[in-house]
């Protein structure tokens, strides 16, 4: 079973390459963020002809999650994140494929910090690891995917002080996440590739894909059910290289 995680930026626009990538990836589960559409604009017919079901969670202009199943359709369990009534950002969404609870999450990013963009990154963060406590003591298989906008060490930014202030790799941003894993979770990608940097996201600016200047922002969180049978794990590197490319590459794990 291949379980990944992409963000899209923009799902409509990059349509062509999400197709593309569906047909030769051929990933059973799909987590998409960003989607940049709302739920009536989100492109079920297209994605429905190239044999995934779906569920998502839309918002225009900005946000918006999905998760898509090959040949099944997914279980929808809940459309946004428990801890705040007032919070209507389109960024968490939550499904049952095939007996495992699978998430596509969109952590807020943060910037500028400080300030109240960073205090809401750090707030979501804390009601990511309530809700995930609770996930864990269900004893249930979950898969925590999703852009987490966060590099969690300095190993997983490529050499640079261009980004020191950036929300991105924050001492507090890296401690949020770092307490995320330490409540029982398996980061899959760096678990199978501890000496590798395995970057997901290369910005548009200052020709940081052809110079590899990456960052490592898209996990794959496994409870200890699904640890077990983690097989391989990687990034589809090549997909950020095509033209209308997201700024994102798709990173996947393969369960036995």
């Amino acid at each position: 079973m291949k379980i990944a995680t992409f963000n899209i930026n923009n799902v409509n626009r990059r349509l062509p390459n999400l197709l593309r990538w569906l047909k030769s990836a051929k990933p059973d589960v799909v987590s998409l963020q960003e989607l940049k559409a709302s739920d009536a604009e989100f492109p079920s017919a297209a994605i429905e002809k190239a044999g995934y079901g779906a569920v998502w969670q839309g918002q225009k202009t900005w946000n918006g999650v999905a998760i898509l199943a090959r040949n099944a359709e997914p279980v929808l369990i809940r459309t946004a994140l428990p801890g705040d009534a007032g919070d209507h950002e389109a960024r968490y969404i939550e499904a049952a494929v095939r007996g495992i609870v699978v998430t596509s999450l969109y952590l807020p990013n943060g910037n500028p910090q400080p300030g109240p963009k960073f205090d809401y990154k750090l707030a979501w963060f804390k009601r990511l690891r309530a809700h995930a406590a609770k996930l864990l003591k269900q004893d249930v298989p979950v898969v925590l995917a999703g852009d987490y906008n966060v590099a969690p060490t300095p190993f997983d930014i490529y050499p640079t002080k261009s980004w020191d202030k950036d929300a991105l790799i924050q001492p507090k941003s890296r401690a949020a996440f770092k307490a995320l894993v330490d409540q029982g979770w398996c980061d899959a990608i760096r678990t199978l590739h501890p000496d590798d940097q395995m970057f997901t996201f290369w910005d548009y600016k200052r020709q940081r894909w052809p110079r590899d200047a990456g960052l490592r922002l898209d996990h794959l969180l496994l409870s200890p059910q699904v640890a077990s049978r983690l097989a391989k794990a990687g990034v589809d590197r090549a997909i950020r290289g095509e033209e209308g490319a997201s700024d994102h590459a798709p990173a996947w794990v393969v369960l036995k």
